[in-house]
């Protein structure tokens, strides 16, 4: 079973899913769903259109360089079958999708090293350009305060009282 890779957007393509494009110089382009075609027909660069993987790669979002991918690639000579061989490329399929996840983890991690300082910072600008909406104004809270007082007061003499 081969799947194929999406021209536009690099997503898989399953056997019976997805449509292909030839075009008259006998060029193929696969596409995982309708939209991605209609980009395509509506001649749109994949590496300008946010949700694709060429975007996501070129705007340093995802890993671009990574030595993994090498088992990605397509290779079009036929392998004679021997099972020993296949139960090795197997497991090394899963090592290598654990590495994979693990590098693209690191990668997430450094990209957003910063980000929560520089949030903190960006939540402590506002908050001091808007405490007016979070605080009551200085003669609000005077006001409350004797009131809170005169309560304690108040029953601090009922109790007096029924002693």
């Amino acid at each position: 079973m081969r799947l194929e890779k999406c021209w536009f957007c690099s997503a898989t393509c399953y056997p019976g899913h997805g449509i292909t494009f030839v075009r008259n110089d006998a060029t193929v382009f696969k596409f995982c769903r309708s939209k991605c075609h209609k980009n395509f027909k509506m001649k749109r660069n994949p590496r300008k259109v946010k949700w694709t993987k060429a975007y996501r790669k070129l705007a340093g979002k995802e890993l671009a360089e990574d030595s993994t991918f090498e088992m990605e690639r397509r290779r079009n000579r036929p392998e004679k079958y021997n099972r020993e061989v296949v139960q090795k490329t197997v497991k090394a399929m899963k090592r290598i999708k654990d590495i994979r996840v693990k590098r693209q983890d690191r990668f997430w991690e450094a990209r957003m090293a910063g980000n929560k300082a520089a949030q903190r910072a960006a939540d402590r600008k506002e908050l001091d350009e808007d405490i007016h909406l979070v605080r009551a104004p200085k003669s609000l809270q005077k006001g409350k305060k004797e009131e809170v007082r005169e309560k304690e007061r108040v029953l601090a003499e009922d109790a007096a009282m029924e002693e």
